[in-house]
């Protein structure tokens, strides 16, 4: 039956029965598939994944010390067709099982001869030379037979309780031993120092948190006195403030009430003590007007006096009136009221002279 086969990723598909290039013995398929006829094709496949192998050995040193000495080696089959040919004629009927005895038997061949050209010294300080130079020992013959070694790790070297390596481990034992103590003292010591520091620090530190503590009570006590000594004070002042504004007030208050009774009191009072005193003056003058009319019997003449006179007793009263201290509150209309008022008590005065003296010389002539 025909029939299309496709190997695995970590496969090699062998056909075999029909003519190959190369002249190579089957047909090698990696990584795609492959149309085969039956019966006149055969179809095998050959794993190349990775296999491991463990050898355990016991070697003879170039001191004649025998080591036992423990190795893994991970290898698989190369990925090159000829690689792969190489090992499927020799490793696919069994290819596990037989591909790890041939390995690890190449190994520890190729271990002992090393092994045995080395001190113990050289294999216990240089274990990385002593894998390096096994691995490219064996990688002619690995080749050969169609396997690719990926490492070689040698994971313990013992030697069988001789003590050897003990012994070669001793001084650097004791050196390991006595550093270790040297830095456990060291370390001891500084954190000896360091304790001391730290206390010396928070000594330091309580120090000066104590001299703030102070310094912050000494503030505060400050305040406070200045506080208690500052609300007296603030009220005293206070006080003294109010006393003023109140004598400033009562001061203005008295001010003002002077000025009311000079306006509402003494200047009328002086005003109307001048106007009593004009009229005093203009009754004297009336009489004696009358008087010298009478004596002279002249209605006329007396007429003619009084008119004369007029003016300066106008005069007289507005001179009385200068000197008063007068306050006029309703300006020029207030001026004008008071002349006015000057006129008409001199033409007051004027007719009562002439009705008196009329009546006086009528009196006579009865």
């Amino acid at each position: 039956m025909l029939g299309y086969h496709v190997p695995d990723p970590d496969e090699a598909m062998l056909v075999s029965g029909a003519k190959v290039k190369d002249n190579a013995p089957f047909k090698v398929v990696i990584g795609r598939g492959a149309w085969v006829v039956p019966l006149f094709r055969k179809v095998s496949y050959l794993s190349l994944a990775m296999f491991e192998a463990e050898i355990k050995e016991r070697c003879v040193t170039k001191q004649a010390i025998q080591l036992d000495v423990r190795a893994v080696i991970a290898f698989k089959v190369a990925n090159d067709t000829i690689s792969i040919v190489n090992a499927a004629q020799r490793f696919l009927s069994e290819q596990e099982k037989e591909m790890s005895v041939l390995t690890g038997r190449i190994f520890s061949g190729h271990l002992r001869s090393i092994v045995g050209s080395m001190t113990v010294e050289e294999i216990i300080r240089e274990r990385q030379r002593l894998a390096d130079e096994v691995l490219v020992a064996s990688k002619v013959e690995m080749s050969n037979i169609g396997l690719w070694v990926d490492s070689f790790q040698i994971q313990s070297i013992d030697d069988g309780n001789l003590g050897y390596i003990n012994a070669l481990a001793a001084p650097h034992n004791a050196a390991v031993q006595r550093d270790a103590q040297i830095a456990q003292a060291q370390a001891a010591q500084r954190a000896a120092e360091a304790e001391q520091e730290s206390l010396r620090r928070q000594a330091e530190y309580q120090r000066e948190t104590s001299i703030l503590q102070a310094q912050f009570q000494r503030d505060i006590d400050k305040a406070n006195a200045e506080a208690a000594q500052a609300g007296p004070l603030a009220e005293a002042v206070a006080k003294q403030e109010v006393l003023t504004a109140q004598a400033e007030q009562a001061r203005k208050e008295a001010d003002l009430r002077e000025q009311q009774l000079q306006a509402e009191v003494v200047k009328p009072a002086l005003a109307e003590a001048e106007r009593v005193r004009i009229l005093a003056v203009a009754e004297a003058d009336r009489t004696r007007i009358q008087a010298e009319a009478a004596a002279s019997n002249n209605r006329i003449a007396l007429d003619q006096l009084l008119i004369e006179q007029l003016p300066e007793i106008v005069k007289q009263a507005a001179g009385g009136l200068s000197n008063a201290n007068l306050t006029v509150l309703n300006g020029p209309d207030g001026v004008g009221e008071l002349v006015n008022g000057m006129v008409g008590q001199g033409l007051t005065v004027f007719n009562s002279l002439q009705k008196a003296l009329s009546n006086d010389v009528v009196d006579k002539a009865d």
